[in-house]
């Protein structure tokens, strides 16, 4: 039993969408054209918000800057996302054992993340024991929140 759970802001309960986690703090076009790239191969894009308490441990106190409520809703804006829930836990829990038993009641279609992302093999091995395909997209060059984050602070 995962100790993450989904709380659904917009529920999507077919099976077989794209599944995205991520934090999405301050949505910019390199999430967007991400995003956008996801639903375009065809499945419904179903994105996981990071809670406040996970990204405040893995990015920092003065991270969020928009809480999991917000950013939840400004995906849920989006016309290409199709369901949108906030990943809640321990910030410990974060290995595929985890998203594996949080995302498995889904049953994505697949998993999705961007070219370069520390986690691949664990993504690959979950999405294989899902039974879901694993999807690599090229991230979007120069455009990242930290980017956006630090030059603001330099002003």
């Amino acid at each position: 039993m995962s100790s993450l759970e989904a709380v659904w802001v917009q529920p999507h309960t077919p099976p077989g969408a794209a599944v995205v986690t991520g934090v999405f703090d301050i949505l910019h076009v390199g999430h967007v054209r991400y995003l956008g790239a996801v639903a375009g191969r065809g499945l419904p894009l179903v994105v996981g918000i990071e809670d406040d308490p996970r990204v405040r441990a893995w990015k920092g106190p003065s991270r969020p800057l928009n809480t999991a409520a917000e950013r939840a809703e400004v995906m849920a804006a989006l016309r290409f996302v199709a369901g949108v829930f906030i990943v809640t836990g321990p910030p410990a829990a974060h290995g595929p054992e985890d998203y594996i038993d949080l995302l498995a009641p889904m049953r994505p279609g697949a998993l999705a993340h961007t070219a370069g992302d520390p986690h691949a093999g664990a993504r690959r091995a979950a999405a294989a024991l899902l039974g879901a395909e694993c999807w690599e997209l090229e991230a979007i060059p120069g455009r990242s929140t930290t980017r956006i984050v630090n030059a603001a602070a330099k002003s």
